[in-house]
């Protein structure tokens, strides 16, 4: 009989991974918390019909393989719409999100994936000759200083500045999604109004099926992160208009 080490059987799980890659919902639907939610997610979206949430506007649920299980499922098609807004103009987005999704013409800054047609650099050193009209983050930010050594707690504010930059003269739009309770320094920089947004929205997570709701910041500021439910239980959307230079 073989015996596996606990410490084996993952190595071999992440070689598994890599050569016969499964999209993230289908191996949490693979454990015992993930396929519950399974359940209820089928419930609301099939059953009870709940395919919309209202953020000013009604958007569909962007349900995937990929995001029916988490934040993405309402991220992607706020991002989304502002994006159509601005096709044919000049779009960066921070974090590699979007391509694994969508296709269209835009550029990617992130200092880790590498991938093709991607910048590898630095959000808070990044310098460009070419400047955008609009430029999206999709829980991206939060890592920024969090989950990097040294850590630095002041990183993601020079991060926003920056991006602030990189705007053309003529004005333009920066829109970020982050996930509360992921990174306890952005939350208090964001209670503390160290981070502020032109407009700031905010959805709460309300049921194991995957349903949000639009929610005051004093709802969902305190909301952790994979607690009562898995991933991101309250989310900030926040939009920057920067005006056209004088």
């Amino acid at each position: 009989m073989i015996n596996v080490t606990s410490k084996q059987f993952k190595k071999l799980k992440s070689v598994l991974n890599r050569r016969f890659p499964i999209s993230p919902g289908i191996r949490y639907a693979f454990n015992f918390r993930g396929f519950r939610n399974l359940l209820y997610f089928i419930y609301c979206r099939k059953i009870r019909r709940h395919n919309t949430f209202v953020l000013e506007k009604t958007y569909w649920y962007y349900d995937t393989f990929r995001t029916w299980h988490g934040e993405r499922a309402v991220e992607i098609p706020i991002v989304t719409e502002m994006v159509r807004k601005y096709q044919g103009k000049n779009i960066l987005e921070i974090g590699n999100v979007l391509s694994h999704h969508l296709e269209f013409e835009h550029d990617i800054l992130d200092k880790y994936e590498n991938a093709k047609g991607v910048i590898n650099e630095d959000v808070v050193d990044f310098k460009s000759q070419k400047k955008y009209d609009l430029i999206v983050s999709i829980s991206t930010l939060e890592h920024v200083g969090w989950d990097e050594k040294p850590r630095d707690d002041l990183k993601i504010p020079r991060a926003i500045e920056n991006l602030k930059t990189l705007i053309t003269s003529r004005g333009g739009m920066i829109i970020i999604t982050l996930p509360i309770g992921y990174n306890s320094v952005l939350d208090q920089l964001l209670k503390d109004g160290m981070i502020r947004f032109s407009k700031q929205y905010n959805l709460v997570r309300i049921s194991k099926g995957n349903e949000w709701k639009a929610a005051s910041w004093k709802e969902v500021q305190d909301a952790k992160y994979n607690t009562p439910l898995p991933f991101a239980n309250g989310l900030l959307i926040g939009i920057i208009t920067v005006e056209p230079s004088a």
